[in-house]
């Protein structure tokens, strides 16, 4: 295998983010043979009318066998256990890599599992929708967006440069940075929107001041903020799980700032309010 082509690629978790990644390598021409392996076999099915794989494997180690690069898609906690499973099967000089949204924890579990030989590189594309499963993917979800690998101490530098490769044909500008930095970078970005989200949800829809579902009465503003709610439980149980230190550290700081929003509120207190609005909408309006 070169820097820049497997001649078979293994995607274990053919969802939104494994299946999109195979479909961009496809179209780039950056993989020859796309083998998918999962738990459920009519995901698997569709996965392979939809092109997005040439064939299936239940079992993960056949999946793995003679695979220049495997792909792990699967929620974090299962990472480390999915790695031991398929230990005695990878070839040597394969390439193992993942989409986990928690790198820290990732790598501190996996290392000990990957056997001599075979190179781990930890990874995180930050793209995504609320939606799940191979119906989901499509080959343009990584076009213009980064992808963040967390090479380590025991990262070898061609297996590096071979992911690194392969993201850049999928469309990601890859960004390379140390784990912790990682896991408090998302732990704001990601992981606390997506609490805050899920919260709101709850929140409203057990208000019991009336006898209707208020969130019947939701339009565009409380959708859209609450979007990403739909997402995969499994996957955010795991993720609050695995970074909890980096996401308690967020979620305190946002109850201090919104601390701080409800006391203007209750105070009634013009000025304050105006000031809290206005500095937010500068630095939302900066990301832009």
């Amino acid at each position: 295998m070169s820097a820049f082509y497997a001649e078979r690629m293994t995607v274990i978790g053919v969802g939104l983010i494994g299946g999109s990644l195979a479909l961009a390598l496809k179209k780039a021409g950056f993989v020859g043979e796309v083998i998918g392996c999962g738990r459920g076999k009519p995901n698997l099915e569709a996965a392979l009318k939809l092109g997005i794989i040439d064939r299936y494997e239940r079992d993960p180690q056949k999946a793995v066998e003679g695979a220049d690069i495997v792909f792990l898609a699967t929620p974090v906690c299962t990472l480390a256990s999915m790695v031991a499973e398929i230990a005695p099967a990878l070839k040597p000089g394969a390439i193992l890599t993942d989409g986990g949204s928690v790198k820290g924890e990732v790598l501190r579990e996996i290392n000990p599992a990957v056997p001599e030989g075979v190179h781990f590189v930890a990874g995180h594309p930050i793209a995504g929708t609320e939606n799940s499963g191979a119906e989901a993917a499509f080959a343009t979800l990584y076009q213009g967006k980064r992808c963040i690998l967390t090479p380590d101490s025991q990262t070898d530098v061609r297996a590096l440069e071979a992911v690194t490769a392969m993201w850049q044909a999928a469309g990601s500008e890859v960004v390379c940075m140390p784990a912790e930095k990682h896991d408090r970078v998302l732990a704001a970005i990601s992981h606390l929107p997506h609490m805050v989200a899920y919260s709101l949800v709850n929140a409203v829809g057990s208000y019991d001041h009336y006898e209707e579902n208020i969130l019947e009465y939701s339009a565009g503003g409380f959708r859209d903020f609450t979007r990403i709610a739909s997402s995969d439980p499994t996957m955010w149980r795991d993720i609050a799980l695995t970074n909890q230190s980096a996401l308690l550290e967020m979620m305190e700081q946002f109850e201090t700032f919104f601390a701080e929003l409800k006391e203007d509120v209750r105070q009634g207190n013009v000025d304050r309010l105006f000031e809290f609005f206005v500095r937010s909408k500068q630095l939302r309006d900066d990301i832009l």
